[in-house]
């Protein structure tokens, strides 16, 4: 384990060295590769002239990575000249409604395609195999923004069922469960539109672990002492088709995390996926940059507490 601890360690400080070498190794000013030449036009020489005091863009290289070392401690991710105020602000504003999307679509999608390809494999080649194995490869021939814009089309424009975009009501003053309400029925066709959009990739690996795990010998040992299907097929074969599954989990984070930004953007939900949207148009360099080093490290610290739950689940994984 101390090894692996050192190995998401070196990832981390790689990820952390890209983000601050990339712009600054490009050809010309380095201020122009942070924020582009359309932001130089514009800003005003004391904004300039700030920024590059803040980002130590006139001192040696190794003097620039000291000052973002200390800058990424006090959380300071840079300035957004677009918005006109901090990196870190923006972010914080609008990660915990992705937060809310990503988190409940991992859970929800990965829970019931654990169900269904429990079910699944344990009915391999009967017609409820069948019927869930067509549906959802159906469904996963469709990306995942268009599977959202089908859910805006049918029940919030056709049907009148959820509303059209947001988060939460404006203006209403809500509080309390009235205030949960009202976030969940917002959340409601976003969410769904993720789950519908990941169910598959965890019900086809719990449907092939599922009908592996059916030849072993300690099925076949469980069947002779006379248990009952339903104990084999959950506390047996269901237990043990766990450890393939979190370890999917856990390499999805990213995947749906790119999802999303499409639904945040169809449902014009206030993540970090309209933010990513409203900043490459107006090529806001720094919060792409912010956001991006955000998701990197939000991803490699999964993975690392999904290699911490191996053990848990299997003590023979070393």
């Amino acid at each position: 384990m101390k090894k692996k601890a050192l190995d998401y360690l070196l990832a981390f400080i790689i990820i952390i060295s890209l983000n601050f070498l990339l712009p600054r190794l490009l050809p010309g000013d380095p201020l122009a590769a942070i924020y582009g030449e359309e932001a130089l036009i514009a800003m005003t020489s004391e904004l300039e002239a700030e920024l590059i005091e803040r980002f130590g863009l006139d001192k040696s290289l190794p003097e620039q990575f000291i000052i973002y070392l200390s800058s990424l401690l006090k959380a300071d991710l840079g300035y957004s000249y677009y918005y006109e105020t901090s990196v870190t602000k923006l972010i914080l504003g609008a990660l915990p409604w992705t937060l809310l999307l990503v988190g409940l679509g991992l859970v929800l999608s990965t829970l019931l395609g654990f169900i269904l390809g429990l079910e699944s494999g344990w009915n391999r080649g009967r017609w409820q195999d069948k019927g869930i194995l067509t549906g959802l490869m159906l469904l996963n021939g469709f990306p995942d923004f268009f599977i959202g814009i089908l859910l805006l089309l049918v029940f919030a424009v056709s049907l009148g069922i959820f509303p059209l975009s947001g988060a939460l009501t404006p203006y209403t003053g809500l509080s309390g469960f009235a205030l949960v309400r009202d976030i969940l029925w917002h959340l409601s066709l976003p969410l769904a539109a993720v789950v519908l959009s990941e169910i598959t990739a965890s019900y086809l690996l719990t449907r092939t672990t599922v009908i592996t795990i059916l030849g072993e010998p300690f099925i076949l040992t469980a069947r002779a002492k006379g248990l009952k299907d339903t104990a084999i097929r959950y506390r047996h074969v269901g237990k043990n088709s766990l450890l393939p599954i979190l370890t999917r989990t856990g390499i999805r984070v990213g995947r749906i995390f790119a999802g999303a930004i499409f639904i945040e953007i169809v449902f014009a939900y206030p993540g970090l996926g309209v933010l990513i949207f409203n900043s490459l148009m107006a090529r806001d360099y720094p919060v792409l940059q912010g956001i991006f080093l955000l998701v990197a490290i939000g991803v490699l610290a999964t993975n690392f507490i999904v290699d911490l739950l191996y053990k848990k689940i299997d003590p023979r994984v070393v």
